[in-house]
């Protein structure tokens, strides 16, 4: 009688320790998700600051050779109205 009791009792130990174990699986799959998107987030927010960085630099390279345009233009257009100018006159 007592080996049946100790049998049954370890059979519930046993489902005890299966149900435990599939949980602890259950959380150690959620928390293997978890950081999986996580090191996807900060991976697209990296390379959203990196394409973020690109595009101000392109900006700024363009903006400084449109002024530069400009002001060679201005200086160019100067320079041939006072050669006109000096020509006629």
């Amino acid at each position: 009688m007592e080996s049946s009791a100790t049998a049954t009792r370890l059979d519930q130990d046993l489902d005890q320790f299966e149900v435990a174990f599939e949980r602890e699986a259950a959380l150690e799959r959620r928390r293997r998700q978890q950081l999986r998107q996580r090191a996807a987030n900060r991976s697209r927010a990296r390379h959203i600051q990196k394409t973020e960085r690109g595009g101000k630099i392109r900006f700024s390279v363009l903006f400084t050779a449109l002024a530069a345009t400009v002001i060679a233009v201005v200086v160019v257009m100067f320079e041939i109205l006072a050669w006109v100018i000096t020509s006629t006159g």
